[in-house]
């Protein structure tokens, strides 16, 4: 169950650590957002070294449906809620500068770089799209409601963006890793202030950064309580329309398209990790919209989610001044990740940025998922039965159509013979 991106590219190989090793930074974490804040840091002319316990991109960033763009579903109408409309605007500006250094970036590498509309669309409730209409509207942003869209469904309305991207991640991935100083197969066994004990050494940093999807240090933070994980998962269909855009339903579990070299990438079904899932509405889906077309290849991806719908990106801890994170990326990890390597940078640089209160980990976390996190713990804390997860003591339950153990407390996975797929765990699941 390859994505069509490992398919297709193969980011460049490096070696190992099997030293001890001094840096300014330290970047834990070899997905697009660790791979970025290294370019970011190295261009910065700033002393980094970046480690990654498998090879880079081999994580979620392989399986992401790679949309480039600040079209967060519906954010902005939320977000002017819940925190003014100068928080609101200033997570806009955040992403229309991610987007625009994508775009620079991409004009020199060959990465199947694309731009097209993005749309947010409702089947059944207009009012949510008029108001985040009104919402971009009020914060400046180009955007035009539409009646229909080129999709085998009716709606009730939808928010175009113009001038989004999209592209092939691990293409991009692999013209950005080239010349940086990143050590694969080298896993992280103990981390200490200022210091990380790996597999090939002990890395000593002034700072430290963790971008490992789900942060893997549980004493600070409390990202066991503010993050979840949610599975998703995708088709690429061969003849089927090009849709010409890019396309994401506003409710969970909604369906989302776009075309890549001829498939169209159909993904869905949202739930949160650890519940049932699988490809089969999908399938029925385009049996259905699609009768022609033929599956070319299907994958499931992963997303870390937080309280309230925007990434920690920061200082990991009030009490830990030189540790940070990216995290918490909400589905939208192509944007975010260009956005958390600039503010990173800038943070281990001991410079401003006015983005660092948006993003801010430490912000409140009275929310209501607040309680659905405590209540998932808590159940599979107290259910008596075996295997348990080595990252909180969690029960895991089998996941029949990907063949794995999977953690519904905080979304960790392993396979069948018990070796870990997907963090914060960072241990094998002993045998039973």
């Amino acid at each position: 169950m390859d994505s069509v991106w490992t398919q297709t590219a193969e980011p460049p190989r490096f070696a190992p650590l099997e030293r001890d090793l001094r840096t300014d930074v330290l970047i834990i974490g070899g997905g697009m957002a660790g791979v970025l804040c290294a370019y970011q840091l190295a261009r910065a002319g700033v002393d980094y070294a970046l480690v990654e316990a498998d090879h880079i991109g081999s994580g979620i960033t392989k399986n992401t449906t790679a949309k480039i763009t600040w079209q967060h579903g519906l954010i902005y109408d939320k977000l002017i809620r819940e925190f003014g409309v100068e928080t609101a605007r200033l997570y806009l500006q955040a992403n229309q500068e991610a987007l625009g250094r994508f775009r620079e970036l991409c004009n020199e590498i060959a990465c199947d770089f694309e731009e097209k509309g993005a749309f947010v669309y409702s089947t059944n409730n207009r009012h949510k799209i008029e108001r985040e209409a009104a919402a971009l509207e009020r914060l400046g942003a180009s955007a035009s409601f539409e009646k229909e869209l080129p999709l085998p469904f009716p709606i009730a309305g939808a928010i175009r963006l113009p001038q989004q991207a999209q592209f092939h991640p691990l293409k991009f991935l692999g013209a950005v890793s080239r010349g940086l100083q990143i050590f694969e197969h080298t896993k992280v066994l103990e981390l200490m202030p200022g210091r990380a004990r790996t597999t090939g050494g002990t890395v000593s940093a002034k700072k430290i950064i963790i971008t490992t999807h789900f942060p893997i240090l549980n004493k600070h933070g409390g990202y066991f309580i503010k993050l979840y994980q949610q599975r998703s998962y995708v088709l690429a269909l061969e003849d089927a329309p090009d849709v010409n855009g890019m396309y994401v339903d506003e409710q969970e579990g909604g369906l989302s398209l776009r075309n890549h070299q001829g498939l169209l990438l159909l993904g869905g079904g949202s739930h949160r990790t650890g519940k049932p899932g699988d490809w089969k509405g999908l399938e029925a889906f385009a049996r259905q919209s699609y009768p022609q077309a033929r599956i070319a290849a299907k994958w499931a991806t992963q997303d870390c989610m937080s309280l309230d719908g925007a990434p920690y990106i920061g200082q990991y801890a009030k009490g830990t001044p030189d540790l940070y994170v990216a995290t918490g990326f909400n589905k939208w990890g192509m944007t975010s990740s260009m956005a958390a390597a600039a503010l990173l940078a800038d943070l281990v640089s001991g410079c401003e940025n006015k983005y660092a209160q948006v993003f801010q980990p430490s912000r409140r976390i009275l929310r209501p998922q607040l309680a659905v996190n405590g209540w998932e713990a808590v159940v599979n804390l107290l259910t008596p039965t075996v295997p348990r997860c080595p990252h909180m003591g969690c029960a895991l339950k089998y996941n029949a159509a990907e063949h794995s153990w999977d953690c519904p407390c905080h979304g960790s996975r392993f396979r069948e013979d018990g070796a870990l797929i997907d963090n914060p765990a960072t241990d094998d699941k002993k045998r039973m």
